[in-house]
């Protein structure tokens, strides 16, 4: 009977067990997932926290260096205030020895102050005086240009350097070759320039002749010797062509010969020799009225 009993309850137990067993599985499988999920959760914080921590030392580090910086630069900043300092007071220190100025000083200040101004009008004086030149010199160009526009600006070029007015004249259009008697054509030029430079009787000019690099042969019906001959003998016959022909003052005109030493391009051609084969008209700076205008001053 007794083991029928311990049989029974034995039955009994295994049931009960096999009944209550899965829930409590369950139960736990839950509590497990939420622990899971929790363990998850705090990890995340605590990558996060790690993060936050990096970067408030990235940032506790950038901020002792700019920190750092700022301060060299008030460093910096401070010793300019001292040298400024220092110097202020050097120079307040020369003008308490120079406040006190003899009547001798004052005078020989408003000396050189009167110096000073008098030099200043004295340059705008000479700046005026070359303004006005250079206009002189444009309206003279012009003038010029103007008389004797028809004709062709490789056979005739007047132009301004440094100041200076130059008319360059092709000898094609005044002499016949190796020769210093003019052409018939050589008085329509020369009378078209004699024209402008009769209008304005202050202005002297002298007639350059140049050559080009060609030897002459000497002889005595030519009475020329060389290229200096040439050169002299070709500005002496347009002098004389001014004087006699047009009414030009002599005193005004200097007749010089340049030979073949300056030349305007290489005499290695036809054409460039002809080029240096040239009378040049050069109006001459007034430098007696600008050294009575030093004089004045």
């Amino acid at each position: 009977m007794k083991s029928k009993i311990l049989l029974a309850l034995a039955i009994f137990s295994m049931g009960a067990y096999s009944c209550v067993s899965p829930k409590k599985l369950e139960e736990a499988e839950a509590k497990y997932g939420q622990l899971n999920g929790a363990y998850a959760d705090l990890q995340g914080k605590y990558r996060d926290a790690q993060d936050a921590i990096s970067k408030s030392k990235s940032d506790a580090e950038k901020a002792g260096e700019k920190t750092k910086s700022l301060q060299s630069i008030i460093d910096d900043l401070n010793k300019q205030v001292d040298f400024l300092k220092s110097n202020n007071n050097v120079v307040l220190s020369q003008l308490k020895d120079m406040s006190v100025v003899t009547g001798a000083q004052a005078e020989s200040i408003k000396k050189s102050l009167d110096n000073i101004g008098a030099k200043d009008l004295y340059i705008q004086g000479l700046q005026s005086s070359m303004a006005r030149k250079d206009s002189i010199n444009m309206n003279l160009v012009m003038n010029l240009k103007g008389a004797i526009g028809d004709l062709n600006d490789g056979d005739i070029n007047v132009k301004v350097e440094k100041g200076v007015v130059y008319v360059d004249i092709s000898d094609k259009l005044l002499f016949k070759s190796g020769s210093f008697n003019i052409t018939d054509k050589a008085k329509i030029v020369l009378g078209k320039v004699a024209k402008v430079l009769a209008a304005q009787p202050a202005i002297e000019f002298m007639v350059e002749g140049h050559t080009d690099s060609k030897q002459l042969i000497g002889n005595g019906s030519n009475l020329m010797e060389d290229n200096w001959d040439l050169s002299v003998k070709r500005a002496t016959t347009i002098v004389r062509v001014l004087q006699e022909t047009y009414g030009i003052d002599p005193k005004r005109m200097t007749a010089a010969g340049r030979s073949e030493y300056m030349p305007i391009a290489e005499n290695n051609t036809s054409e460039n020799r002809a080029a240096n084969r040239r009378t040049r008209i050069v109006i001459l700076p007034q430098l007696d009225q600008f050294f009575k205008l030093l004089e004045k001053k």
